[in-house]
């Protein structure tokens, strides 16, 4: 595997992440901000509950529209993004949700990839579908054909890189040059990568969404989602549609996220050491005939991957031979290995994306996605690599 162009070995991540947002109690001098369970917040007077219910920048009036765990948690992504600032949310749909329905008016055009999350694509076809939304789902890897698809009405690139369960790479510089040369907002799902591996806003995409569930909480412990991106367009979300959709992060959650990233880049260094292993495993294994991992130089994104990612990520997807049956009987079979739909976690975890999260997908459509029966998506843990491997060696055995 070639190193990325940009490993950030001498970068200051960790340091950002430990010590931006409020990390002290200003009050009592706590190492951590205590956890505000408060729903509400006593005014001064009429005059001062006018300005914090008019502008949150004035101080709290309501946790539906701020809090300040919440603060802390958005601090620290907008600082970890390099954004001006950022928002959270109750979920990663929620954050996807909530920037769609906010962005989009009857009649608008989307263009999207056709292995976008199944969530993100029921939203798209067919939630908004019904209001008169139009998507396309095409490859956005072929930036000729992004282009062809965009129309006067287009009013969104959207995108995934690495994209789940394919782990697709796709050129994030390429879609945001496009979206300023046609006057189009870009949004990108960076969940696989977090903060850590890559900065879409830097490479000139206008917002950047991650499901902090995953990867930033580490534990599934907790479920959020956030946004990064202007000042203006995350005050314009919070007032039009985190307030009044409700899909509010608790501050318990907030706090969880919080603490998590000041171990990110710890934990992501290993995932990504592990997953190297584990890849380069499974490319020579008999019984595997695709491996998805965008550090192998035979993956068709690996070249953007080295321009674009500090490493190449925790998350593996591969073929096994045999097709469906084949799929669930590895998974039947894994004993170090948790079943489980979820990733980023300190354990490994395995699913089978066609009986498991895109069991309701069609067939076809799912195949056109690139998921096939027989593939497999695994979510490299932190325990020890050599460990992962045996137990995989001894599932794969039973087929």
């Amino acid at each position: 595997m070639k190193e990325p162009e940009n490993n950030g070995e001498d970068g200051d991540f960790a340091t950002r992440g430990i010590h931006s947002g409020e990390n002290t109690c200003s009050r009592t001098g706590a190492l951590k901000a205590p956890v505000y369970y408060a729903s509400s917040f006593e005014f001064e007077g009429v005059e001062d509950g006018a300005q914090k219910c008019e502008d949150f920048h004035a101080g709290y009036c309501y946790t539906r529209q701020s809090n300040p765990s919440q603060t802390v948690f958005e601090g620290k992504i907008a600082e970890l993004e390099e954004a001006e600032a950022a928002l959270a949310f109750a979920t990663g749909t929620g954050a996807v949700s909530g920037l769609l329905l906010h962005h989009l008016t009857p009649g608008d055009h989307v263009i999207a990839d056709k292995t976008t999350y199944s969530s993100t694509h029921y939203v798209l076809e067919n939630l908004l579908g019904k209001f008169g939304v139009n998507t396309s789902f095409i490859d956005t890897g072929d930036l000729e054909k992004v282009e062809e698809a965009i129309r006067e009405e287009t009013e969104l690139i959207y995108i995934e890189s690495p994209a789940n369960p394919t782990i697709k790479i796709i050129d994030i510089e390429g879609i945001a040059d496009l979206g300023r040369k046609h006057s189009i907002l870009t949004a990108i799902d960076s969940t696989f990568a977090t903060p850590y591996l890559q900065s879409p806003l830097n490479l000139g995409m206008d917002v950047v969404i991650h499901s902090a569930t995953k990867y930033i909480g580490g534990h599934s412990d907790a479920m959020g989602g956030v946004l990064a991106g202007s000042q203006k367009m995350m005050d314009n979300i919070r007032h039009d549609t985190l307030k009044n959709i409700g899909a509010v992060i608790s501050p318990r959650n907030a706090y969880i996220f919080s603490r998590g990233l000041e171990t990110l880049e710890v934990r992501m260094k290993k995932h990504c050491r592990s997953a190297r292993k584990i890849a380069g495993f499974f490319k020579e294994h008999e019984k595997i005939k695709n491996v998805n991992y965008p550090g192998l130089e035979s993956h068709p994104g690996h070249e953007n991957a080295r321009k674009q990612m500090t490493d190449y990520g925790g998350m593996i997807s591969f073929e096994v031979k045999g097709g469906l049956e084949a799929g669930k009987k590895v998974m039947e079979n894994v004993e170090l290995c948790t079943l489980a739909v979820d990733l980023g976690h300190v354990k490994t975890l395995i699913e089978h994306p066609a009986s498991m999260t895109h069991w309701y997908v069609d067939r076809e459509q799912r195949l056109e996605s690139g998921i096939t029966d027989g593939l497999v998506r695994i979510s490299i843990g932190l325990e020890d690599a050599e460990n992962i491997r045996e137990d995989l060696e001894q599932a794969l055995a039973s087929l």
